[in-house]
């Protein structure tokens, strides 16, 4: 698999992530086992996970497999702090949280570092400074090789950023961040995407398959062992099943039929290869399923099949986002 760097650093990662969100939860170690093999197998090595998936368990299961099935030293492990279950503060960015619970991902994973430790979110009750502060703590003391930032809009990503960079071999730079991002939803170019890449900032799109959306699978309704058929995350998969999103998929469908691909292969290497993206991380429930993903590896879109997915998936950017010199 192709490798790709994480934004202006010195890192690189495949270009297509394994994400487990499900791990521990709906995916038992049996299958993230074979899950995790296959990735390795196919040159895999971007391995994203956060403490809040599966409750700990997703990053338990993660370190019990890199200890006997996959060497550590082939993997980049990039985790994410900062979420917390609680109604009243959802995220806790402060420097007590997010330095106990790095030591506590670490035990779990069963490693002295991480290569890559993300901020979970925006946590507007604490300075973002001291956020940031422990960033740089993490990386100076050597439990995180780098680090980045997960769901900041665009003007606290570049203002994150920025300070960072305002005290050079200080501060750590922020090498990555992780946003969604798929034909469904193309929010952060707005002004997420057009930050990261001016700043150097690698992004990792989540759900860049739409939550399962942009596969096709809900075409004829909803299959009963699908996401969308779960209690738990049907909820998660609903706002992309609306009209629009209709069209779009429909869009997918045929630019796959005319390829003799998979809808599957065209949304992927549709984000995969947008600018600024690193790496799309990929949360498949059976190795089958990330297979499938996979094999995305050797299709690269015709220029002309890329722009009519553009036209059809284009979200309204107004004044002041774009050509606001126009109106």
């Amino acid at each position: 698999m192709e490798q790709r760097h994480l934004g202006r650093t010195g890192l690189r990662v495949s270009r297509i992530g394994l994400g487990t969100l499900t791990w521990g939860r709906g995916t038992d170690e049996h299958d993230a086992a074979d899950m995790l093999k296959v990735f390795w197998e196919a040159g895999g090595t971007l391995v994203d996970t956060a403490d809040v998936y599966g409750d700990g368990e997703a990053e338990y299961l993660l370190g019990r497999l890199m200890d006997g099935l996959v060497p550590r030293r082939d993997l980049v492990v990039s985790t994410k702090a900062g979420s917390v279950p609680d109604p009243d503060r959802r995220f806790d960015g402060s420097r007590g949280h997010l330095l106990a619970a790095l030591d506590a991902s670490l035990a779990r994973l069963g490693t002295d570092h991480v290569d890559v430790w993300h901020v979970h979110a925006y946590d507007p009750y604490t300075p973002l400074e001291e956020t940031l502060q422990v960033l740089d703590l993490a990386v100076s003391s050597g439990r995180a090789l780098y680090a980045g930032v997960s769901n900041f809009c665009g003007w606290q990503l570049a203002k994150a950023a920025t300070w960072q960079l305002a005290a050079p071999g200080t501060r750590t730079r922020l090498a990555s961040t992780q946003m969604e991002y798929s034909l469904l939803q193309r929010g952060v170019e707005r002004e997420v995407l057009p930050a990261a890449l001016d700043l150097g900032i690698g992004l990792l799109p989540s759900s860049p398959l739409g939550r399962g959306v942009l596969t096709g699978k809900y075409r004829g309704g909803t299959p009963s062992d699908s996401r969308g058929g779960s209690e738990q995350l049907a909820p998660f998969v609903e706002p992309y099943l609306d009209d629009t999103a209709s069209r779009i998929v429909d869009a997918v469908s045929t630019a796959a039929d005319g390829l003799a691909v998979t809808p599957l292969q065209v949304a992927l290497a549709w984000v995969r290869d947008r600018p600024g993206v690193a790496a799309p991380v990929v949360g498949a429930r059976t190795a089958q399923q990330l297979t499938a993903a996979l094999s995305v590896e050797a299709l690269s879109l015709p220029d002309e099949i890329c722009r009519a997915l553009d036209d059809v998936s284009a979200p309204v950017h107004r004044y002041p986002d774009h050509d606001w010199s126009t109106l």
